[in-house]
C-alpha cells in the first residue's frame, strides 16, 4: 500500500524503486491510499501502468471518520478504540467500493523456505504463556505469538489494568510494550495484580518483558510532570519519561550472557522506540550488547534476574526461532519443577 496523498506521476518512480531495490521480493498487487478523487486516481494509474505489470488493485480515498489519529510513539491502538465494529464496517465498505482483489485470488507461494531450524516441542500438554494485552500493553510482533505456538505454547491473554489475578496454571509471562505511562495510576492501584506478578517472578518462573513491560516490572515510573507511580518492584530499576525519543530504529542484539531467551553468543534482531529511560544510579547485570542501526551506538542492555529478562528492545522471534524455543523450554522446565512428587 502506497501513500498517494501528495503524489502525481512521481508515484511511478516509487513503484519502480520498490521493485528494483530487491528483485527477490514478490509483489502481488498495489493499493494506493489517501487518493483525493477519481481524477487523481486515473492520473496515478496511468503513470504506474507505464512502469510495471504488477496489478493495481485500486485505491482508498481519504475518509476522516475512520482515520486512525497519530500521537507520540505512533498511532492510537485498536485496544483504545471504542467503536471497533463500526470502523471495521466502514473500512470494509470502502474496500468494496474501491478495490478489486480478483488478481489476488488463486495466488500461491512457490518459493522455498530457507528456515531449516528444527522446531522443539514440549512433551505433553502445551505450556501456557500469559500475555499482557490491554490499553496499556499492546505493542507486540504478532508473529512472535505464532512462533511461540509453533514451539508448543498456548497464549493466554490477561489485563494488568483490570484483572485482579493472573490466569490459572501459567508457566510463563510475556509483558510487551505500550503506553503504561498513560495508565500509570490505574496500574499502580491494581495492587493485587502487582503482587501476583511479583510472586510469579520471585518463584523463579520465566518472565520476559519488553519496553513498557519492563517499566511495569520496575520500582517506579516518574512522569513528565514529576508525578511518581509505584510499579511491581520485581527489578531494582526506576524509570522516568522523557520529552523526546531516547532510542529509535532497528537493532542487532548479541547475547553476552546466558539468559531466558538463549545462550551466550546468540544473535537476534528487533527495534527500539521509546520516550523513557532508566534513572541514573540504577544498574543491573546485562545479557545483551545492542548495536543501534541509526546512531551506531553500542550499549549493554537486557537486564536479567532469576528467570526474568527485561529490555527496551522489541525482539522479532521469527528472525531467530531459537528465542521462542528457549522461552517455551524454560516455561516447561519450571512447570515440571512445580509438580509435587
Amino acid at each position: 500500500m502506497l501513500d498517494a496523498s501528495k503524489s502525481a506521476r512521481s508515484i511511478a518512480a516509487v513503484v519502480k524503486g520498490f521493485e528494483r531495490f530487491d528483485p527477490a521480493v514478490r509483489f502481488a498487487g498495489i493499493v494506493l491510499n489517501h487518493v483525493g478523487s477519481d481524477g487523481h486516481y486515473r492520473l496515478l494509474e496511468t503513470a504506474i501502468r507505464t512502469v510495471t505489470a504488477t496489478p493495481l488493485l485500486g485505491h482508498l480515498p481519504t475518509i476522516p471518520p475512520i482515520a486512525i489519529p497519530e500521537r507520540y510513539l505512533g498511532l492510537h491502538t485498536t485496544e483504545e478504540t471504542t467503536s471497533e465494529e463500526g470502523l471495521l464496517s466502514a473500512f470494509a465498505e470502502a474496500g468494496r467500493e474501491n478495490l478489486d482483489l480478483t488478481p489476488l485470488l488463486g495466488l500461491s507461494w512457490t518459493g522455498d523456505s530457507t528456515d531449516d531450524t528444527p522446531v522443539a516441542r514440549v512433551e505433553g500438554s502445551h505450556v501456557r504463556i500469559g500475555v499482557a494485552r490491554d490499553k496499556a500493553f499492546s505493542f507486540y510482533y504478532e508473529d512472535n505469538f505464532d512462533v511461540l505456538r509453533e514451539h508448543g505454547s498456548e497464549i493466554i491473554s490477561f489485563s494488568p489494568l483490570v484483572d485482579a489475578s493472573l490466569p490459572p496454571n501459567l508457566d510463563g509471562l510475556y509483558l510487551g510494550g505500550g503506553y503504561p505511562e498513560l495508565y500509570a495510576d490505574t496500574l499502580s492501584r491494581n495492587e493485587a495484580m502487582l503482587a501476583a506478578i511479583r510472586a510469579f517472578a520471585e518463584a523463579g518462573r520465566p518472565v520476559y518483558a519488553e519496553c513498557g513491560g519492563m517499566i511495569y516490572l520496575g520500582q517506579s515510573l516518574t512522569l513528565i510532570d514529576g508525578h511518581c507511580c509505584t510499579k511491581a518492584g520485581v527489578l531494582p530499576l526506576k524509570f522516568e519519561m522523557t520529552s523526546q525519543l531516547v532510542h529509535f530504529g532497528y537493532v542487532q542484539v548479541d547475547f553476552i550472557e546466558d539468559c531466558l531467551l538463549g545462550k551466550k553468543g546468540t544473535k537476534a534482531r528487533g527495534h527500539s522506540f521509546h520516550c523513557s529511560r532508566v534513572q541514573a544510579g540504577c544498574a543491573m547485570p546485562a545479557a545483551y550488547r545492542v548495536n543501534y542501526s541509526l546512531s551506531g551506538r553500542v550499549e549493554p542492555e537486557g537486564f536479567h534476574w532469576k528467570n526474568v529478562l527485561a529490555s527496551y528492545v522489541h525482539l522479532h522471534f521469527r528472525g531467530n526461532p531459537t528465542l521462542a524455543a528457549s522461552l517455551v523450554a524454560a516455561a516447561g522446565q519450571t512447570r515440571v519443577s512445580q509438580v509435587p512428587t
